[in-house]
């Protein structure tokens, strides 16, 4: 299906289906929840939807995932064109040149991951949303963002390094049309779910500190995939992206970012 043609006819059997999927993966966030005194109403479930045909996007949208992340903008962009009702958030790494676009697009970026990029989606969001050059901007007109982070200094991830953040937080918090929602990390691939509790306990303390010393950083925090999102969620994810335990596996694009 491409944008603005008409919607094909929903297989209820296919809504059951995804809709049982993101019932066990609410059920484990809960149960995950409880182990540690936090209210699952406070873990967002986004529905990764990158390989995921419209048409079966759209189920998904039916079935309750009305919350999803694309790696790619392109891709995402087509989907969200479609599919407008839903929140479409960019998890995948960003290019300069296609800032305009993610931001006409998507409803969340979350993988800011230098100050140049940030200074230039602050520049384009005044542009795409008719906002003064320069000065405050009214809440409901900013763009929310969240601040990649390289928690293990691996050269393969993108985003900041810890100390690079904390250096450059001051100036991009001065971005007035950007919403700074908090931190995202890409968790290390790892064999069993309990190996990768050191990077998102690594986030969790710094933001922490950088909420610290700067409490207009937001409170977000994105991290925890198909395989550790339990895991995550003991840590404090308020985000968790989730692709592979709703959608099946899928062919890999070859772009991180979730699973």
């Amino acid at each position: 299906m491409t944008a603005g043609s008409p919607p094909t006819e929903l297989d209820p059997t296919a809504v059951v289906g995804l809709a049982a999927a993101r019932r066990q993966v609410l059920d484990r966030i809960a149960e995950a929840c409880a182990g540690v005194g936090r209210d699952p109403a406070d873990v967002a479930l986004v529905a990764v939807s990158k390989t995921v045909s419209v048409d079966r996007v759209r189920v998904a949208v039916a079935a309750g995932l009305t919350v999803l992340g694309e790696n790619r903008v392109q891709d995402g962009a087509a989907k969200a064109d479609a599919l407008p009702d839903a929140t479409w958030h960019l998890i995948g790494p960003l290019q300069s040149n296609k800032a305009r676009r993610a931001i006409e697009a998507f409803d969340v970026i979350e993988s800011i991951d230098s100050l140049d990029l940030a200074r230039r989606l602050d520049r384009l969001t005044r542009e795409v949303r008719g906002l003064p050059a320069t000065g405050a901007v009214p809440d409901d007109k900013r763009l929310p963002v969240l601040f990649q982070v390289n928690v293990d200094v691996d050269p393969a991830k993108a985003g900041f390094q810890p100390t690079d953040l904390a250096a450059a937080l001051p100036a991009l918090l001065e971005l007035g049309a950007l919403r700074p929602d908090g931190l995202m990390t890409i968790g290390r691939l790892v064999d069993e779910p309990e190996a990768a509790r050191p990077t998102f306990r690594a986030l969790g303390r710094l933001a922490s500190e950088l909420r610290e010393a700067h409490p207009r950083l937001g409170p977000e925090m994105s991290m925890g995939m198909s395989d550790d999102y339990p895991v995550a969620v003991q840590e404090g994810a308020t985000i968790v992206r989730v692709g592979r335990a709703l959608f099946g596996d899928r062919p890999s694009p070859g772009t991180p970012g979730a699973g």
